[in-house]
């Protein structure tokens, strides 16, 4: 299909299974490609302030936050964050709505027009689009979500007004190394000279300050919580939140901002599968996107709170640590109901059954339908958890939702 031209008259669907046939790899890091056409675009940079956001769990939150407090002004305000959970307008937001169809394809054309020759990845793309869209659309302020790591991800193609990095854990080990001070060099690749970096790591690996020195950047560690009040559950959404809280500060004096617009935007923040509490028929259903043994032992530390007899819904990529995952919720779980995904990079079912020991107690169902009707109808637990990818919860929001 990447040998066809496109046209004006595409679909959004259209442009997204395009998008996907015309790069030989889905993830295929590097700035080179998409400099050129970024270059093309913008040859004098974007015309609105800029703030990245890299780290390997809490970038979603954290965005949440910022964009809630810059929408309690009279600034306007650009989202782009990824992967989307139910549709891909989600990667792409101003003033807290979703972009339509036709303004993504809109951009889509004019990045068509310009990119030549150059193949683009479906998220090179998405950057672009963001980009392209927010400018037309004449925002004030955009927080960009990196993708994946930080130094080679195509978010990094634009110059920050602040960079942010959330935390760093171990995740895509075959991208980024398989240690936190690997990974930490990696995301610090945000960072520029004399720009501020705020980091909210507890315990930030030694690579993040030795860059920040390298390069003369302005690092700031968050240490503190946020002591107001947090719409988003988990004691874990009080440190994003003051990080969030930091990086307005940082720019107050080129966008000025109000301690209450601050308040308000913190406590009116939400975002979909952080643990998303869902009520139906007497059960208490939480969506989680943790996908890797570091958020997921955040998940249950939050769930030890409320001691109640728990089923969990779980699927995941192959490429995950499935059995530090399982480890993190066992004490927790009393039954175990593992589904497919219909994506590539998707443990075959087998397999992650064959990731249990003996003594957890698994069933293996065709379908996430199948298994939400299951746990719906077991008496013996109140509380349903599904996690283990954005994948798993989007599967089970599709079911929830209709």
């Amino acid at each position: 299909m990447g040998g066809l031209k496109p046209s004006k008259d595409w679909s959004l669907d259209k442009w997204l299974k395009w998008q996907d046939s015309l790069h030989s790899q889905v993830i295929d890091l590097g700035l080179e490609r998409v400099s050129i056409v970024f270059k093309e675009i913008f040859p004098n940079g974007v015309p609105f302030k800029v703030i990245t956001v890299a780290g390997t769990n809490g970038k979603g939150s954290t965005i949440a936050f910022i964009d809630s407090i810059y929408q309690q002004s009279n600034l306007s305000v650009g989202k782009f964050t990824s992967p989307h959970i139910t549709k891909y307008n989600e990667r792409f937001a101003i003033d807290g709505d979703l972009v339509s169809d036709q303004v993504i394809c809109n951009a889509f054309m004019e990045i068509e027009s310009i990119r030549g020759n150059i193949s683009l990845t479906y998220f090179e793309f998405s950057t672009l689009a963001a980009l392209v869209i927010f400018s037309n659309k004449n925002i004030d302020i955009a927080t960009m979500e990196v993708g994946l790591g930080g130094r080679l991800d195509s978010v990094n193609v634009v110059d920050p007004d602040v960079s942010v990095i959330t935390n760093i854990a171990i995740d895509h080990v075959e991208y980024l190394g398989d240690t936190r001070e690997l990974i930490g060099t990696e995301k610090a690749g945000i960072m520029r000279p004399n720009v501020p970096c705020i980091c909210g790591d507890s315990s930030p690996p030694k690579s993040i300050s030795k860059e920040a020195e390298n390069i003369g950047a302005e690092i700031t560690f968050v240490t503190e919580i946020y002591p107001g009040e947090v719409n988003l559950k988990g004691d874990h959404q009080r440190i994003n939140a003051a990080l969030a809280v930091k990086v307005v500060e940082t720019l107050k004096a080129e966008i000025p901002i109000t301690e209450k617009q601050i308040d308000d935007g913190v406590s009116r923040a939400y975002i979909d599968g952080r643990f998303q509490i869902i009520q139906k028929n007497n059960k208490n259903i939480i969506l989680d996107v943790a996908h890797n043994e570091a958020a997921i032992k955040v998940l249950a530390n939050e769930l030890t709170k409320n001691n109640e007899p728990t089923v969990a819904i779980f699927s995941a990529l192959k490429d995950k640590s499935i059995a530090a995952m399982i480890d993190a919720m066992r004490p927790i779980v009393g039954l175990w109901l593992v589904v497919p995904l219909n994506v590539d990079r998707a443990i075959p079912t087998k397999d992650l059954r064959s990731a249990f020991s003996q003594t957890d107690n698994v069933t293996a169902l065709e379908s996430m339908d199948t298994a939400i009707s299951h746990a719906m109808n077991s008496n013996l637990y109140s509380r349903i958890v599904i996690f283990g990818s954005f994948h798993t919860v989007s599967d089970a929001l599709e079911v929830l939702n209709t």
